[in-house]
């Protein structure tokens, strides 16, 4: 019986001491990270409508080429696709792409200024973009959340930390107890 000799009986009060405070040291970090959620989403929708905003510069620059023309926008699409130099016809496919990334970048921000505080982080998982993500991530500055939102993800956090310290921690270790002090049952359970 490793776990009933007497030497380790005076460590059990400080490792129990300790537990508890990796208990709440984990809390504070869980309830501190996800706390900057909102910030994040905060940062990363300013940084998507100025993505938004030059991606429709760059549209409204082929729509008044288009209209100078006296053309639509889709007739300049297929006046330059048909041309034969490659890199005039290459402009239809420009065009397009812009179009394209308007409209998701405006999907993108509406439906993520729509977003609840519990459907935000589902919203922007699937409207994300990788480059305006790492562009947020890199020029990022926490702040400290003093919405209800922010005291949302800052319990959320608190609780997240705390499920995976039970689960990948004080179970396993419990566990690992009771095969120490009963060695007999680990050996059933084994089989």
């Amino acid at each position: 019986m490793v776990s009933n000799s007497p030497w380790l009986a005076p460590l059990r009060p400080l490792a129990r001491i300790g537990q508890q405070l990796l208990d709440r040291a984990l809390c504070v970090l869980g309830a501190v990270s996800l706390s900057q959620a909102p910030e994040f989403f905060q940062q990363y929708l300013q940084r998507l409508g100025g993505n938004l905003d030059e991606a429709r510069l760059v549209l409204a620059r082929y729509e008044t080429v288009a209209r100078d023309s006296g053309i639509t926008l889709a007739q300049l699409v297929e006046t330059t696709r048909a041309q034969a130099s490659a890199p005039v016809a290459k402009l239809g496919g420009l065009i397009i792409e812009a179009q394209n990334r308007v409209e998701a970048l405006a999907s993108a921000e509406l439906s993520l200024r729509m977003a609840s505080a519990w459907t935000r982080p589902f919203v922007f998982i699937a409207h994300y973009d990788d480059g305006i993500v790492r562009g947020t991530w890199a020029a990022f500055k926490p702040a400290v959340p003093v919405t209800t939102e922010g005291a949302i993800y800052a319990v959320a956090g608190m609780g997240l930390a705390l499920l995976v310290y039970q689960l990948g921690v004080v179970w396993p270790c419990r566990a690992l107890g009771r095969r120490f002090r009963n060695p007999a049952a680990g050996k059933e359970a084994a089989r």
